[in-house]
């Protein structure tokens, strides 16, 4: 692409470019500018794009987008808002991926990667080829690239539309994050399916109340645009937050719940340590479903997805049919088995709610004690730390308050500010991760169950801002084979 037809659809800007070179790559990244780049200068939270600019010429880029004149020889353009227009010219430089595949975007504190991957095994049931791009990797038919955010910034995001078209995949699950919505990474997405699960406290931190929260989340139902279109909205019908979103949208709303009216509801419901059975009636009409998932939160999970994969002409029978081959997703909770007479459950919950939610649902086939092992991250909503050691103290027998991802925190402090909503004595303070683990792992008695909350599939632990390797169920699997 010439550069005056990438400059195109900046349609008020008031920049005399008289070259127009070849455009090979537009980069956000100064070190992976090479011959041919068009460099985007975006000021971050460390680093300053404009600062590179120099270092940019250098490694052969054509021409800079940058928010203020430059000391170089080769074109600036000028803008506003550099970040605003990378969106706008990634989706011009890579031919709008998104309006060639079937997108359905998934919101909500909880469930996005589980509800994602479910609709994931729907549609390769249905014979579609899927792409995934969410917290765990981004996944393009089969094969998995690593992602550094849940959503990835609209740049390289639209770089992996067009792998995908590429690779002839149709359907594409995504999770959106409410950092991604409010810092614009999302725009220019062109979703068919927009998914809500649940709001809940998290990201206080960021977003500063509930209510600026859910406008975040809001953003992605208002963002299907202002026309009575074939798209979709998908609503948690139990939630108070989904009355607010579906005056935010325009067009069909889909209702999915358990105790209030619904499009697709689900009645009947039976958890077992093995599995949860419910029937599920979908604009009338009646599955019975046996899933290998358990909880009421798997539920809610499953009911999400069937209403996502039905309005994407999905028949109600093959819905059926996904739910109950499928096994789990990674570090939700997944059983650690190596055939111990007591039950170690991984899962990444790291909110409240989801702590709340797992804790219940182990309540419901508990035998004997429920032992929690739980952290919180640091650099994130401290306001959320007193109120999970509640929880962890109110829902299981022990309580174990450990370190998460503190990052640039002092682990010590953290479990400081868990430990303000809870009394002495309620709880034991183990704070090496490891040995938190295998001190529960050795102590279990027959039809215990471990909780290990907070890191689920994490294959690492932030200490310091370095990242260092750590599995919950690599270190679960090794302190029950020492202790057998």
């Amino acid at each position: 692409m010439k550069l005056q037809e990438l400059l195109k659809p900046l349609r008020f800007q008031h920049n005399i470019i008289k070259e127009n070179p070849n455009v090979s790559s537009l980069e956000m990244d100064s070190r992976n500018v090479k011959n041919g780049t068009v460099f985007i200068c975006i000021q971050g939270y460390t680093v300053d794009g404009h600062d590179f600019a120099i270092q940019a010429e250098k490694q052969g880029a054509v021409a800079i987008i940058a928010e203020r004149p430059l000391s170089v020889s080769i074109p600036v353009i000028i803008v506003k808002d550099t970040k605003r227009i990378m969106a706008k010219l990634a989706c011009h430089f890579y031919d709008n991926p998104t309006k060639k595949l079937h997108l359905i975007g998934v919101t909500g504190t909880n469930g996005k990667t589980t509800v994602t991957h479910l609709i994931e095994k729907i549609m390769q049931d249905a014979s579609k080829k899927t792409g995934l791009i969410g917290t765990m990797y981004t996944k393009i038919g089969d094969t998995e690239q690593e992602t550094r955010n849940t959503t990835p910034e609209s740049l390289p995001l639209q770089g992996l539309f067009k792998e995908m078209v590429e690779a002839q995949v149709d359907t594409v699950m995504m999770e959106v994050s409410s950092h991604a919505l409010h810092m614009g990474r999302v725009r220019g997405c062109d979703f068919n399916v927009a998914v809500f699960t649940n709001l809940t406290q998290d990201h206080l931190d960021y977003h500063q109340s509930m209510e600026a929260y859910l406008f975040a989340k809001g953003l992605l139902f208002a963002q299907l645009g202002n026309t009575f279109s074939d798209k979709v909205a998908i609503l948690n019908a139990d939630d108070p937050a989904s009355l607010e979103l579906s005056r935010l949208t325009t067009v069909d709303v889909v209702t999915y719940g358990i105790n209030e009216l619904a499009d697709i509801k689900a009645e009947n419901i039976i958890i077992t340590p093995s599995g949860t059975k419910f029937d599920m009636i979908a604009f009338g009409k009646r599955e019975t479903i046996s899933m290998n998932l358990i909880g009421l939160f798997s539920v809610y999970n499953a009911l999400a997805a069937t209403a996502a994969s039905l309005v994407s002409n999905v028949p109600l029978s093959t819905i059926k049919e996904s739910l109950q081959q499928i096994q789990g997703v990674a570090g939700r909770f997944e059983t650690v088995d190596e055939g111990q007479d007591f039950t170690v459950i991984v899962d990444y919950a790291h909110t409240s709610d989801s702590l709340e939610n797992v804790l219940k649902t182990c309540k419901e086939f508990a035998q004997k004690q429920i032992i929690a092992i739980v952290g919180c991250g640091g650099d994130r909503d401290k306001t959320k730390r007193p109120i999970m050691a509640k929880i962890a103290v109110d829902y299981a027998d022990r309580a174990i308050f450990t370190s998460d991802n503190p990052r640039s925190e002092d682990p010590e402090q953290i479990i400081k500010d868990m430990t303000a909503g809870v009394n002495e004595g309620e709880y034991v303070m183990i704070l090496d991760r490891e040995k938190a683990i295998k001190q529960a792992i050795k102590e279990a008695n027959p039809d215990d169950i471990i909780v290990i909350a907070g890191k689920g599939h994490e294959t690492y632990q932030d200490i310091g801002g370095k990242k260092h390797h750590f599995d919950d169920r690599e270190i679960a699997r090794l302190a029950i084979r020492e202790r057998v």
